[in-house]
Order: C-alpha cells, then structure tokens, then sequence
C-alpha cells in the first residue's frame, strides 16, 4: 500500500511504500492515526482519501469498504464542466480495506525531526537532452547560411534554381 504525507506547513508531499495495512486497515476518513509504526516517530496524521486498485476515488460520504455507484453533481472523482452538470460515476466507500491502494494523509502533529530529513530524497542530474537528426539539420542549415562558398555551391547543384 502506498501513503502520500503531505505537510499542511510546507505545503509538501511526500511518498512511502508500506507492508504492512494493519495500521490503517478498517480507519475512515477524518479518522486520526499515529504514524509511530511506520518509522515517523511523534507524527499524527488525519486520513483524508485515498484509492483502490484500480484509481477509483474514495468519498467521504459513501459508507462502507465496496465500490458504489453515485449521481453526483460535483466533489471527489468527478469535476463538472457546466453550472449544474451531474454524473452518474463509480467511487470507493470511505473505509479503507483490502482494495485499498493508496492513502493520503495530512499531518496533524509534527514529530521530533523534520519530514524533509527522515524521505530524503537525492535529487536527479538533469540529463541533456539528445538532439534529434531534424534539429541537427536545421542547426546544420542555420550555420551554413552566411557561408559564401555554400552559396556558389547552390549554383552548381542540379534542378531548378530560382533567380
């Protein structure tokens, strides 16, 4: 199962992947849960969504652990485009079970070290872009174009030549 922590202070989030559920396994949204199991020591979080398996949304106001069907006119799992536009769409109820892929949660409690410290995370060198055969050409092209020996070389060349 995969949390995401986000911190309401720094306005960041932060990914784990955890084995073991039992913590979280049969919580509801809103609920609050200490995150002491998971190496976050001193750290209270409050459940605020999730999704199952295969990305469907839960919702705080559907009941219960099953996939429901809901004609909605707005919040989790469906954004209407027009004033008053509703939607029939498929949502997972607001309590985490077996299904249950992600979790996110937002930290209520700091602990005594810093989130930053305990997921750091090495930042990636930015790879250079390669350059493709068409930017070769055009980078080619554009270097040749003042070359007066280039130009008297067009004269020579084959085919029609406009004047």
């Amino acid at each position: 199962m995969n949390i995401v922590i986000s911190d309401p202070k720094t306005g960041k989030a932060y990914g784990k992947k955890i084995e073991t559920t039992a913590l979280l396994l049969n919580k509801k949204i809103g609920e609050e849960v200490k995150l002491d199991s998971i190496g976050l020591e001193g750290y209270t979080a409050k459940i605020t969504g999730g999704s199952d398996k295969q990305g469907f949304p839960m919702r705080q106001d559907v009941p219960g652990l099953m996939r429901k069907k809901i004609f909605t006119s707005g919040g989790a799992g469906f954004h209407p485009e027009k004033k008053g536009q509703r939607k029939r769409i498929s949502v997972r109820g607001n309590v985490i079970g077996e299904e249950t892929e992600q979790v996110n949660l937002a930290i209520i409690k700091q602990g005594s070290k810093k989130l930053e410290e305990l997921f750091k995370t090495e930042e990636k060198p930015k790879e250079e872009k390669k350059e493709t055969a068409k930017e070769k050409l055009v980078k080619e092209s554009l270097e040749t174009a003042g070359k007066v020996e280039v130009a008297g070389d067009s004269k020579t060349a084959k085919g029609k030549v406009r004047k």
